[in-house]
């Protein structure tokens, strides 16, 4: 009998590959009922070094561009900056589903560890980067080599067993979330440290001459940390040895059956872009994308303007520090609130309560605006944690949605799919943000909606959208899982 043929019966109800990678991940999941902390640790690290130079450019960027001296004027450096800001994003959009099918042929460790690896590297040399195009093509070349995010949301689904899925895609959505918050604290908190910290760092110095290099190497340390750590990590991509039936084996075994039913079978060459449940979750995701990237640009935009234009009038350190206690709570919601709020709702009813919730607090901002002093601190900050909350909410949602109306054999594609038709909105987002904004600053005396009031009335018509497409007939219904049917 050939390899292929091999099989141990290690439990009651299910039968596995003996060398196969994927078959030893579903064995430990069933007899471990718990949730492993280090691979909740690992998912986060990941996702976080993924996330965090995608982010921490924002607060310095502008002055960055200035030092190249390519601009001819003052105005035109937000338009340079913009490509540098955007290179990122296109970079992942042309790559996502490469990276995910790749994560699908030959398992999605590789991706994550390259990808990691890439951070190391790549980010390093923007930091070092001392002109205009230098910056452009290390951000690009990121965008288009790190394909680990798509992977790692397939992996948090194959990593623990369904009824912790979402717990592990939480973890993904709060480590996502968290660095698009901490990074630009970093970035605030550590570029031009010469002229911050010129104790630490004297003038003259290796990090005078490279300003912008401190935030940009302390991620590439973390990172490459992380790309160690990754060595070790658990492969849970099926591997049978090249067998013809190995996809149907493997979907049974996820599945908890002996064999899978003619209907899989069936399912197995399904055309990801024909399978509407999945559809409708990326469009609905899309929106939620650009909505959330226009409001991280308008919120940090909005917060340093002046007050004669609606604004907040904070210094970079105060937004820092707004940001950095939201990303605090974050973390504790989703590692303690979320995973019992889904399990007592599902994915798709939290996600419409807290998504109708968001809108008077966002359009509430204006009215913050008015206030000052510790008042004005306390409330934008916990208005700050309401929205991130109902963001990371929704998009966990989704991630649950669109894992669980795919197969595993389809898992890196579909979050590839996924990931590079959110990339795209996501290089839309920032520039229809700050156009929006800058227009509504100058309406500051209209009778409709006047000044900022506008602005968030945009945003606000964004997530109404994504709502109502979180219900039917848009949204489709998710297939029945085998948790589902043991219920």
């Amino acid at each position: 009998m050939g390899d292929e043929n091999m099989r141990e019966p290690l439990l009651e109800k299910k039968q596995y590959y003996k060398d196969c990678p994927g078959c030893k991940v579903e064995q430990a999941k069933e007899l471990n009922k718990g949730v492993s902390i280090t691979n909740l640790l690992v998912i986060w690290m990941v996702v976080l070094c993924s996330t965090l130079p995608a982010s921490s450019l924002f607060p310095f960027l502008y002055f960055m561009v200035r030092d190249f001296k390519i601009a001819k004027s003052e105005a035109d450096i937000s338009y340079y900056a913009g490509y540098v800001g955007s290179s990122f994003m296109l970079g992942r959009t042309l790559t996502s589903v490469l990276w995910g099918m790749v994560s699908d042929r030959y398992g999605r460790k590789p991706v994550i560890v390259f990808g990691v690896f890439t951070v190391v590297v790549l980010n390093t040399l923007f930091g070092l980067s001392t002109s205009f195009w230098m910056a452009v093509i290390t951000r690009f070349l990121l965008g288009t080599l790190n394909g680990a995010i798509g992977p790692v949301k397939a992996y948090a689904t194959e990593l623990f067993r369904e009824e912790h899925q979402a717990l592990g895609l939480s973890t993904v959505s709060a480590a996502w979330g968290t660095g698009l918050i901490i990074g630009p604290a970093l970035g605030g908190y550590l570029a031009q440290p010469a002229e911050k910290y010129p104790n630490i760092f004297p003038k003259g110095s290796f990090w005078d001459k490279f300003p912008y290099f401190l935030p940009c190497f302390i991620i590439s340390g973390v990172s490459f940390v992380v790309v160690i750590a990754c060595l070790w990590i658990p492969e849970t991509l099926h591997k049978h040895n090249g067998s013809s039936e190995s996809i149907d084996d493997a979907e049974a075994i996820e599945n908890g059956s002996k064999k899978v039913d003619k209907e899989k079978i069936v399912q197995k060459n399904e055309n990801l872009l024909m399978n509407w449940p999945f559809m409708s979750s990326i469009i609905a995701y899309c929106v939620f994308s650009l909505h959330d990237i226009a409001y991280q640009e308008v919120f940090s935009l909005w917060s340093v303007s002046p007050l004669n234009l609606g604004g907040l009038n904070f210094t970079t350190d105060d937004v820092g520090n707004v940001l950095a206690i939201t990303g605090l709570a974050l973390v504790i919601y989703q590692l303690t609130i979320y995973q019992y709020m889904e399990k007592a709702c599902g994915p798709v009813n939290i996600s419409r309560i807290t998504g109708i919730f968001s809108i008077p607090v966002l359009q509430s901002y204006p009215f913050i605006a008015m206030l000052s002093g510790i008042t004005l601190y306390i409330i934008i900050c916990l208005a700050s944690i309401l929205k991130n909350i109902v963001s990371v909410t929704i998009t966990t949602g989704l991630f649950l949605i669109q894992n669980r109306a795919v197969e595993q054999h389809q898992r890196g594609a579909a979050n590839g799919i996924s990931m590079t038709a959110m990339s795209l909105f996501k290089a839309i987002g920032p520039a229809a943000g700050g156009t929006i904004l800058t227009w509504s600053q100058k309406r500051m005396d209209a009778s409709f909606l006047p000044g900022t009031h506008m602005v968030f009335f945009f945003l606000n018509l964004f997530e109404g959208l994504g709502i109502l497409m979180m219900f039917k007939p848009f949204l489709g219904e998710k297939k029945k899982t085998h948790l589902d049917q043991l219920h």
